[in-house]
C-alpha cells in the first residue's frame, strides 16, 4: 500500500496539504476558523484586516472615498468597527485561532499604502501569527498616476512590513501588470517569502430595469483559474519565493493543474461558500486517490512537472496566436 503525504509550503512554512483556506468572512469568526482545521484545512488566512482600521478617525466613513467602490466588504466592516476596537477583536481572534487548532494561522492585511500603518503589524506577530499575507490592491484609476509609480508603492509596502515583522510575508497582487514576472521579482527582491495569483475584485455590472451600477459575481468560477494558472507555469522557474494560486480553485483537478506548473500551495474560498467548509475533505480525498493512481507518494514528485518541459512553457507564452492560428 502506497503511503501518500500531501506536505508542502506556503510562504516557507511547512503545510500538511496545500489547500489554504483564503481570507474570507468564513476565517473571520473563530467557529469557522476551527471548522476549517477539523476539516483537514493545510493553512488559514484570517480575514483582512484594512490599513485604515490602524490610521483612520472613527467618524471617517469609507464610503466617500472612490477608491473602495468595489469593496463593500471594506465599506461594510470598517464602517462599522472604531480602529482600535477591530485591531484588539483581530489578536484576539489571532490568539484564540492559535490556542484551538495546530495548523499555519496567517494574518491578513488589506492595504494601499506604506504610510504609517505598517508598524502595527507588529502586534499581530506578537498575538502568534505564523505569517502575515499582505493584499496588495491598488486600481490605476488615476491617469496621474504611472505606472512605475504604482509598482514602486507595492515595492515599499513590502520593504515597509519586514522592518517590523521577522515572521514569513506573502503578497497577493492583482493582474494589472504590464510585467507580471518584473513585479514579482521585486516584490521577491524586498522581502517577500511568497505571491498569490491573484486577488480577485467584486465586478460591476448594470442593472438595465432600474438603470444603475450593481455589485455582482461575489464569487469566482472555474474558468477563471486559468488566468493564474499561466502566470505561475511562467513564473515557477523563475523565483525562489513560493507562488501561490488563487481564484476559480474549484475541484481537486484545480489543484493538481496548479501543482503541476508549479504552484507550492492553493487557495479556495468560493467553493466552501457554495459546497460548505466540509468540502475540504473531499478535495483532499480527490486528491490522495489521484496521487494513488499516478504512483505518486508526494506532491514534490509532481511538482512544476509540466514546467520542466520548456515546450510547455513556451505553450503559455505564445496561448494568444496559438488560438488565433487555430481558428483561422
Amino acid at each position: 500500500m502506497l503511503d501518500i503525504d500531501l506536505t508542502t509550503t506556503y510562504m516557507g512554512l511547512t503545510l500538511k496539504n496545500p489547500l489554504v483556506v483564503s481570507s474570507s468572512r468564513i476565517t473571520g469568526n473563530l467557529k469557522g476558523i476551527v471548522n476549517c482545521a477539523k476539516s483537514g484545512a493545510g493553512a488559514i488566512v484570517l480575514k483582512s484586516l484594512f490599513e485604515e482600521q490602524f490610521l483612520a478617525d472613527e467618524g471617517r466613513l469609507m464610503d466617500q472615498d472612490e477608491a473602495y467602490f468595489w469593496f463593500p466588504e471594506a465599506i461594510d466592516f470598517i464602517n462599522t468597527h472604531a480602529k482600535d476596537h477591530g485591531l484588539a477583536e483581530y489578536i484576539t481572534l489571532i490568539q484564540q485561532a492559535k490556542e484551538q487548532t495546530e495548523v499555519p494561522i496567517i494574518g491578513s492585511i488589506h492595504c494601499m499604502s506604506p504610510n504609517e500603518w505598517p508598524r502595527f503589524a507588529a502586534e499581530l506577530e506578537g498575538a502568534g501569527i505564523d505569517g502575515l499575507e499582505l493584499n496588495i490592491a491598488i486600481i490605476p484609476f488615476d491617469e496621474n498616476v504611472a505606472s512605475q509609480d504604482i509598482e514602486d508603492t507595492y515595492v515599499e509596502i513590502v520593504t515597509e512590513v519586514k522592518k517590523h515583522v521577522s515572521v514569513p510575508l506573502a503578497v497577493k497582487i492583482s493582474p494589472m501588470f504590464t510585467n507580471i514576472i518584473s513585479i514579482v521579482k521585486r516584490l521577491e527582491a524586498a522581502g517577500a517569502d511568497a505571491v498569490v495569483l491573484f486577488n480577485r475584485f467584486y465586478r460591476p455590472d448594470i442593472d438595465i430595469v432600474n438603470e444603475r451600477v450593481i455589485r455582482n459575481q461575489v464569487f469566482s468560477g472555474p474558468e477563471e483559474m486559468t488566468q493564474s494558472l499561466r502566470w505561475i507555469s511562467l513564473l515557477s522557474n523563475r523565483v525562489d519565493c513560493d507562488v501561490v494560486a488563487n481564484t476559480g480553485i474549484h475541484d481537486t483537478e484545480s489543484i493538481i493543474k496548479h501543482l503541476l506548473v508549479g504552484a507550492t500551495a492553493t487557495q479556495i474560498c468560493s467553493i466552501l461558500y457554495k459546497n460548505g467548509v466540509n468540502h475540504i475533505e473531499n478535495m483532499l480525498t480527490d486528491l490522495e486517490s489521484w496521487l494513488k493512481k499516478r504512483n505518486y507518494a508526494t506532491i514534490e514528485q509532481f511538482q512544476g512537472k509540466i514546467t520542466r518541459n520548456i515546450e510547455n512553457i513556451a505553450a503559455f507564452e505564445r496561448v494568444q496566436y496559438m488560438q488565433k492560428t487555430l481558428t483561422e
